[in-house]
């Protein structure tokens, strides 16, 4: 195998394909990327048995073939290149070797055989469609704060990816949650999704899909099947193991009879919690939420630490509430407000409290109080 290609270009495809590796392997060959060069395309291949990305890229293909090597490595020598750089990489199969070569810059790797190398096997996809890498990005970049990282609950280690009735109809829609703070995001149901079988997608995998989606203006296409689900493009594909278990009814936690509604100015709000939090014990974080006519005080009393009392101006019409809550869930649920204004629901101080995004009825999240 013998290619040119841009610096660039190599670095774009494999930053994403190395990303996948695990850094801490028994199995040498998962440590590699695999490298196809055929036609005027360059491939690059990597997975960690439970996900597999397939990165493209133009090249000027001297002599077709196929070699794996050390992921990690091949992306920092590419990426320590000269801008603008053209970078030739041969593979010599006698010597075991991959070369290098990037202007007086020579390098020389050692390979491990193609053969060896894992492909994931082809599933057959139930569902097809395709959404704008926008509303993707929206449905997963504003739940996947909410996933558990606790291993015992795996099934809450994901984002629950599936078809719903929304308010308006039926929607796609996405939920995560650990227990103590819940998030459901709901999009346009794309045309093809309709029969979609619900899916949880890994936390790992939520994390590397952000990469197909900074593009606005990208179409992603999204394979579904029982056991594995793919998100394409035409320069990266990325498959994924999806959690082999059963999500809990979330809907049974989102409360519906909390009538008490403040409504406050969402970064003015995380600003102010985020003051008042500096002082308290890292162990709880806990903020007290004291709401009175127009008017709420945030306080903090950590005996060990000190305390701390902010107020702000909000919209409040109902009876007096004290409520407490733990400081980075409430940080983390008001960074997803998009709109100016965000509105907290409340029922009583021991029961769970809603937030939506002004209006929007498309963003809804629940956390649960805690006692200060």
């Amino acid at each position: 195998m013998k290619i040119s290609i841009e610096r660039g270009a190599l670095l774009k495809a494999v930053a994403q394909a190395q990303s996948v590796v695990e850094r801490r392997n028994t199995i040498p060959i998962l440590a590699n990327v695999l490298i196809e060069a055929e036609g005027d395309t360059v491939q690059f291949r990597a997975t960690d048995l439970d996900i597999e990305v397939v990165d493209r890229a133009t090249a000027k293909v001297e002599r077709a073939g196929a070699t794996t090597v050390a992921a990690v490595m091949l992306n920092e020598i590419v990426r320590k290149l000269p801008d603008g750089a053209l970078v030739t990489l041969s593979d010599n199969a006698q010597s075991g070797r991959l070369t290098i070569e990037a202007g007086r810059s020579n390098f020389s790797l050692a390979t491990l055989p193609r053969e060896d190398f894992p492909v994931m096997a082809t599933s057959d996809y139930a569902t097809n469609f395709a959404a704008p890498a926008p509303v993707l990005r929206r449905l997963f970049d504003k739940s996947k704060f909410a996933i558990s990282t606790e291993e015992t609950r795996y099934y809450l280690n994901g984002v629950y990816l599936h078809v719903a009735d929304g308010d308006g109809g039926r929607v796609l829609r996405c939920v995560a949650t650990d227990g103590h703070r819940l998030a459901r995001i709901d999009a346009a149901l794309p045309p093809g999704a309709e029969g979609m079988a619900g899916v949880i997608v890994p936390r790992k995998t939520v994390g590397e899909l952000r990469k197909l989606l900074e593009d606005d203006e990208a179409t992603i296409a999204v394979s579904v099947s029982e056991t594995k689900i793919r998100f394409a493009t035409p320069a990266i594909t990325l498959t994924s193991k999806v959690i082999d278990g059963t999500f809990p009814d979330y809907t049974r936690v989102i409360p519906q009879g909390n009538t008490r509604r403040l409504e406050v100015d969402a970064a003015e709000f995380a600003r102010a919690v985020d003051r008042v939090a500096t002082v308290s014990s890292e162990r709880s974080r806990a903020v007290k939420m004291s709401l009175d006519e127009d008017r709420l005080i945030l306080s903090v009393n950590a005996p060990d630490s000190g305390a701390a009392e902010e107020e702000l101006a909000v919209a409040y019409g109902d009876e007096r509430l004290e409520i407490g809550f733990n400081a980075k869930y409430l940080l983390e649920i008001a960074s997803q407000v998009d709109r100016e204004n965000a509105v907290f629901l409340f029922n009583s101080s021991g029961d769970p409290t809603l937030m939506r995004e002004g209006n929007d009825m498309s963003a809804v999240y629940v956390v649960m109080p805690m006692r200060v």
